[in-house]
């Protein structure tokens, strides 16, 4: 896979720890701190292992915790796919 996109972060995200109840993963939610979209550390984390697992990209622990929005995600991802193998 060449780009991870945010609709797929958005099914990830999904996929690992559900849809918030309020919708708010629809629209434009790059710049959006996870915790206003309702996703605590724990979904972040699941989130990781399945980028991990789907993606190739590993996101370390202590990286987690630092990202905030799916922006980040979506950065820390696709620069790393963006490297030569």
């Amino acid at each position: 896979m060449s780009k991870m996109t945010i609709d797929d972060l958005r099914r990830v995200l999904i996929e690992c720890a559900g849809e918030t109840d309020d919708g708010s993963l629809s629209g434009d939610i790059q710049d959006q701190d996870f915790a206003s979209l309702g996703y605590d550390s724990l979904a972040l984390m699941e989130t990781a292992a399945r980028i991990t697992a789907e993606f190739g990209v590993q996101i370390p622990d202590e990286r987690i915790a630092e990202l905030r929005t799916p922006r980040e995600v979506l950065d820390l991802v696709n620069d790393a796919l963006a490297q030569p193998s």
